[in-house]
This record gives structure tokens, C-alpha cells and sequence, in this order.
């Protein structure tokens, strides 16, 4: 089985260096170093560096998640331009540090940015999330008229801040929005458990019958992307008697 893998990775190597026209002593590698030849060509070849500076980025972010910040604040401190602003301020809401990734990313709206789509966005989230949802809402009301807020996650949070703030009407307006067949299975299922809240049993029990009927036609990607939401409908429906 081994040997078959090994022939197939030489063959699509040689097929690369040859469609792409790279350096002929790169075939005598691939031939004559099986294993090592392949892989020396696709990391060099192939792979392009972006894709694995991004995946080291990740991986250190996983094992040592201060030292993104610290790296990020250092490149703020040396040049204080507006993406690096935003980006150290990406790392404080992706900590969880919400106060100073909403003094970021107000700090980053002004001149030509004042309006900037992205950050609006973020800083609704982080208020949401710090539970300040009026200034939630405040932000979110700044961009809602913006074609890309629309089935956004912006949006989404927009309306359970809605019914933070006992607007539910409103509420239920934004999150039914989100409910498409075969697709949104987190935001369906918030808006089925609006519906519980609510006391909407029907049209809550109707809501998680689709989503729990709808993996029977889904691929084995999206079912193994969704089947963790798919599990968590299934049992709320147990929870529900209407």
C-alpha cells in the first residue's frame, strides 16, 4: 500500500515540475529519493509559504496564545497604522480581553476609516459579548443598512441583542432570516431555542424536525461539519412536547 502512495506522489511531483516548467534536477530528485525528493518539492514547489506561515501562525497561537498578543503589540507599537491596530485588536476579542479590543477598535474609526465595515462589526461583537448590548445594538444599527450585514454574523448578533433588551419582536425578525434549509444550523438552532424561550413550542418543535430531518440528505462533509448541532437539536426536541 506504501509503495502505491509513494509511486503516486512521484507522479504528481513529476507532473507539477513539468507542467509548471521548474528545474529538471528536481525529477532526478523525485525519481532517485522517492520519499524525500516528493516532499522537499512540494514544500518548495507546491506549498505555497503563505499556507505555511499561516498554519505556524496558528499552531503557536494554540500552544502559546499571549505570545500572539505580545507579537501584535509590538508591531502596533513600532508602526501604528490602522490594519495593525485592528489586528492586535482581533486578538484581544479572540482572548476574550473585550475592554481592550473595543478601546482598539474605536481608536481605529477615524479619517477614511471611520466607517469601516469590519470594525463596526467587531466592536458589536465585543460588546455583545462583554454584555453591554445596547452599545451593541448602537453598532450594529451604524452598518444594518450596509448589503454585506445581511445573513452576517453582525446581523445574528444583532437580533439576540434584541431580545436582550426585550425587543423580541425585533428579535425574531433578524433570526428568522437566518432560516434556509440545509444551511445556518447554528443560527437555526438559536432561533429554535428562541422559539422554546418564547413559548412558541410549535413552531419551535416544527423548526428542529427540519434541521434534524435535513441530515438525512446532507454529504458526509457537512454532516460531520453540523452533526455536533444536529445532536444538540435532537435533544432539545426531546425537551419540547407540543
Amino acid at each position: 500500500m506504501h509503495y502505491y502512495l509513494i509511486i503516486a506522489l512521484q507522479g504528481f511531483c513529476v507532473y507539477h515540475c513539468v507542467v509548471q516548467k521548474n528545474n529538471y534536477y528536481w525529477i532526478f530528485a523525485i525519481i532517485f529519493l522517492p520519499v524525500i525528493g516528493s516532499l522537499l518539492y512540494l514544500f518548495m514547489n507546491v506549498f505555497r509559504k503563505s499556507d505555511i506561515d499561516k498554519a505556524q501562525e496558528n499552531l503557536t497561537a494554540v500552544i502559546n496564545p499571549t505570545k500572539k498578543i505580545r507579537d501584535l503589540e509590538k508591531k502596533f507599537k513600532f508602526s501604528a497604522t490602522f490594519e495593525n491596530e485592528v489586528r492586535l485588536a482581533d486578538a484581544y476579542l479572540e482572548a476574550e480581553h473585550f475592554e481592550k479590543a473595543i478601546d482598539h477598535y474605536e481608536a481605529s474609526l477615524k479619517d477614511v476609516f471611520q466607517n469601516d465595515f469590519y470594525v463596526i462589526s467587531k466592536l458589536e461583537e465585543a460588546y455583545y459579548f462583554s454584555s453591554n448590548f445596547e452599545k451593541a445594538i448602537y453598532y450594529a444599527e451604524k452598518i444594518k443598512d450596509n448589503s454585506k450585514f445581511n445573513k452576517s454574523k453582525a446581523a445574528f448578533l444583532y437580533g439576540l441583542a434584541l431580545e436582550k433588551i426585550a425587543d423580541v419582536n425585533g428579535a425574531e425578525e433578524i433570526l428568522k432570516g437566518f432560516n434556509a434549509p440545509y444551511s445556518r444550523y447554528m443560527e437555526r438552532l438559536e432561533l429554535a431555542n428562541f422559539y422554546q424561550r418564547r413559548g412558541k413550542l410549535k413552531e419551535a418543535k416544527e423548526l428542529l424536525t427540519e434541521i434534524v430531518t435535513e441530515y438525512e440528505g446532507m454529504s458526509k462533509q457537512s454532516y460531520r461539519q453540523n452533526r455536533n448541532l444536529i445532536k444538540k437539536a435532537k435533544e432539545l426536541m426531546t425537551t419540547i412536547t407540543a
